[in-house]
């Protein structure tokens, strides 16, 4: 008998061995499954519906007819103002709310804060990205200038504060201001490659005439294309020059149509400097600006014109 109890109580320890030990792989292998992130549940406009600081932006959906379009398959990416953001930019306009903006003010200025793919924030990168608001002769969405430094700002002005709000067509970035679609002066103020020639448009009082309706096409030198000139031309820098010295070279720079790289043929054409027409090459290198000035990036559309980036000054005769 006392073997016997013996190999049961022994049998029993076994047993019960055995089981923790498969309680435990168990736990192990449930351990190593990666957790699967639930799927986005709501559309963007659901998104904005359902959270009351997105209020007087779901109004002004509304007002635009916009709702059903943000509701589509996309994808999308919203920058989404906040209530304060509006607020904000009634303040600016001296306006009471939505109100006193129609649709047809609206819509281009909703449609600004869209861009027509899926980009979450690790997907952005310092540069341009094309919005579907078009309002422009040539049917081009404007561009947003999106910086990625410790965070994003949209336009040298809105900051990103609650980014990848995911929604099943796409994502929502909330921002602390509303966006306006850019002139060609305001695409070249928020770019800080475009400095010295922001501040030679300032010193030549050009501000007013190319933030005008235009069209206007910009051929843009950036900060080391003036600097380069500034070396030929033995001077300092704009201190050296008058605003009547440069009004021929920066009107020299504009023509007057809203022209994108796919329409640019070879050939002189004339600029807002009456006295002088720029000469065109295309090349299967590129476009080339006088025989001087690559262009190095094109298509940056705003409101009123494009503007096409080169790498040197050009100069009229």
């Amino acid at each position: 008998m006392k073997r016997l109890k013996l190999n049961i109580g022994t049998f029993g320890i076994l047993f019960a061995l055995v089981i923790f030990l498969a309680s435990c792989s168990e736990d192990d292998d449930n351990n190593n499954v990666t957790p699967q992130m639930p799927a986005p549940a709501q559309s963007i406009v659901d998104i904005a519906t359902s959270n009351d600081d997105f209020s007087i932006l779901v109004d002004a959906l509304a007002k635009a007819d916009l709702v059903t379009a943000l509701q589509g398959d996309g994808p999308f990416t919203v920058f989404a103002p906040t209530n304060s953001a509006f607020e904000m930019l009634f303040e600016a306009l001296d306006v009471n709310g939505i109100e006193d903006l129609s649709a047809e003010a609206l819509t281009p200025i909703l449609l600004y804060h869209v861009v027509a793919t899926k980009a979450m924030s690790t997907d952005l990168s310092t540069g341009y990205y094309e919005t579907i608001s078009t309002g422009t002769p040539d049917g081009k969405g404007m561009v947003i200038y999106a910086e990625v430094n410790n965070g994003v700002m949209i336009n040298n002005s809105a900051m990103v504060t609650n980014a990848d709000i995911e929604a099943t067509n796409g994502v929502v970035h909330v921002i602390d201001e509303v966006i306006l679609p850019p002139t060609v002066v305001d695409l070249a103020i928020q770019n800080a490659n475009f400095s010295i020639l922001v501040e030679a448009v300032v010193k030549a009082g050009l501000v007013e005439a190319l933030s005008a309706e235009g069209p206007f096409t910009v051929f843009a030198p950036t900060n080391a294309a003036f600097e380069a000139a500034f070396e030929a031309l033995d001077i300092k820098g704009l201190e050296d020059l008058s605003a009547d010295a440069l009004i021929p070279i920066l009107t020299y720079h504009v023509v007057a149509d809203n022209v994108l790289a796919s329409e640019v043929t070879s050939g002189m054409v004339p600029t807002l400097n009456t006295d002088s027409n720029i000469s065109i090459s295309v090349t299967e290198q590129g476009v080339v600006i006088d025989n001087t000035a690559n262009v190095i990036a094109t298509d940056v559309q705003g409101s009123n014109g494009v503007i096409h980036v080169i790498d040197n000054v050009i100069l009229p005769n």
